[in-house]
């Protein structure tokens, strides 16, 4: 009798699949990953998978669901403004390369976004989005995507040029969790809500996967890579390290 206790305990499951969240009387099921390659205990939220926490294969469920409960808040917020569609909309602001704008909804069905000057008290400068209010989200993402882009492209040429590497190409995602990868075959990805950043960000994130193609880890050799072609790049790290969340909201 023992050993069947004993076997049961062993078949039983190390993680539950997925975990149910009180988020302001609302009931999330988050669904639960293991993967052996995970270093860390990650939260997550996408349009094709939900919520989703990540968890190291040799991690402990109560230090899983402690880091759940530390990040409530984050998903709460961040599910609703995905909800809502907060910070695409007319009359919002929206930060451009780390300034705020104020976003105006045009009428003309053609035309492109255009930046203007300031037209209200508060002094902002604005992003005319033609095609009307309905339109506008996708209008005006598809053009920040083209800025960051062009941004990205330059900085990646200029760290490319000072550490004597090659990019294979250069992508723009919609990442949910990442600011930027690089693969062994030297493409780079990046998240296309960098241009939302103040430019340093932008190039602390460009430096840092140029430097991955010659260096694919974060040891002591991979960072001063980073600092050889971007040597202030602690300023960029330090304000995703504060800020990222709340961008990645957006």
């Amino acid at each position: 009798m023992l050993m069947d206790l004993d076997l049961r305990r062993w078949r039983t499951p190390k993680f539950p699949q997925e975990v149910a969240l009180d988020l302001d009387s609302d009931i999330i099921v988050v669904k639960v990953r293991v993967h052996a390659r995970a270093r860390h205990y990650r939260l997550s939220l996408s349009a094709r998978n939900g919520p989703v926490l990540t968890v190291p294969h040799k991690g402990r469920w109560s230090d899983a669901e402690a880091f759940l409960m530390r990040h409530k808040g984050w998903l709460a917020d961040k599910i609703s403004k995905r909800a809502t569609g907060a910070g695409m909309a007319d009359g919002a602001t929206l930060a451009l390369r780390g300034q705020l704008h104020r976003i105006v909804a045009e009428t003309s069905a053609r035309g492109i976004v255009r930046i203007g000057p300031a037209e209200d008290r508060d002094g902002l400068p604005v992003l005319r989005v033609p095609g009307g209010p309905e339109h506008l989200e996708r209008r005006l993402t598809d053009w920040l995507k083209a800025q960051a882009r062009s941004d990205l492209e330059t900085r990646c040429a200029i760290h490319a040029e000072r550490l004597g590497v090659k990019i294979a190409s250069l992508r723009i995602r919609d990442q949910s969790t990442r600011w930027g990868s690089c693969s062994s075959a030297r493409v780079l990805n990046f998240n296309w809500r960098l241009i939302l950043a103040p430019p340093y960000v932008l190039d602390y994130v460009a430096a840092h996967e140029v430097a991955h193609i010659l260096e694919m880890n974060h040891s002591p050799a991979f960072w001063r890579t980073v600092a050889r072609t971007l040597p202030d790049y602690e300023r960029g790290k330090a304000w995703l390290k504060a800020h990222g969340s709340g961008l990645m909201a957006i």
